[in-house]
């Protein structure tokens, strides 16, 4: 179980990360730039569905985080469907 402190500290660190994404996707569509770099990633325009699924990734641990810093559960629950057999 990740304590609320650590949680925080991940949100923190997946909002930047989300930020620097969006950055990178602004700078790459608005042509200015031919590639980007982001730490060790080097990102082109033929890269966007690929960065596309990097904020996606970003954005659902970001949720994941907060979820824990407010208490609320974390594992997605599903639904149950009855059937007559």
């Amino acid at each position: 179980m990740t304590s609320k402190a650590t949680a925080k500290k991940m949100y923190e660190y997946y909002t930047k990360q989300i930020d620097r994404l969006i950055e990178a996707q602004e700078a790459l569509t608005s042509g200015g730039v031919k590639s980007y770099t982001l730490g060790d990633m080097q990102i082109t325009r033929f890269d966007m569905s690929r960065l596309s699924k990097e904020i996606e990734k970003a954005v659902e641990m970001q949720s994941k985080y907060e979820a824990i810093m407010k208490g609320k559960p974390v594992r997605a629950m599903a639904a149950i469907v009855p059937t007559d057999k």
